[in-house]
């Protein structure tokens, strides 16, 4: 019998001028960037926290403060490789990974693909397992105002 774990996580950074962007491990042509401890990929540390919640680990900040210099400026691809190998010791795959990133702007169509193919690179599996969609809030909220950027991942382990 296949034991079969969900999980689902959500992350939120705020956006500042003059830093890099990265969402999905790509860098992405912006004005703004994430204000973060890591390189602020809200993508994968919402990926990873539905990674360790489908296996009841805990949150990414247990498995990698932002307290710690040992994480301060670190790629996010690092975080979900390691996340990764959790996954493994406990005998789990990946199913699939839904993630959804609601930012106003820029625009993200173009950078889709690379993202999927980019943390199923990391992750060990296909990109036809790896879902990226994007959307706007309709200019509502902090995320419409381009204060903001928020992610929403959801994940299938199978055993």
């Amino acid at each position: 019998m296949t034991d079969i774990r969900t999980g689902n996580g959500y992350d939120v950074h705020a956006l500042a001028p003059g830093l890099p962007l990265f969402l999905g491990g790509v860098e992405i042509e912006s004005p703004v960037g994430c204000v973060a401890h890591s390189d602020g990929d809200v993508a994968i540390h919402a990926l990873c926290d539905a990674l360790l919640g489908a296996l009841a680990l805990g949150d990414i900040g247990k498995h990698f403060p932002d307290t710690s210099d040992e994480f301060k400026g670190i790629d996010s691809k690092i975080l979900l490789h390691r996340t990764m190998n959790l996954i493994k010791e406990h005998g789990y795959h990946i199913g699939n990974a839904d993630i959804t990133i609601a930012m106003q702007r820029p625009k993200l169509a173009p950078y889709i693909m690379q993202m999927r193919q980019t943390l199923a690179a990391v992750m060990g599996t296909s990109p036809d397992r790896i879902s990226v969609k994007a959307t706007t809030t309709e200019k509502l909220g902090f995320v419409g105002r381009g204060e903001g950027c928020e992610v929403y991942a959801t994940v299938l382990l199978l055993k």
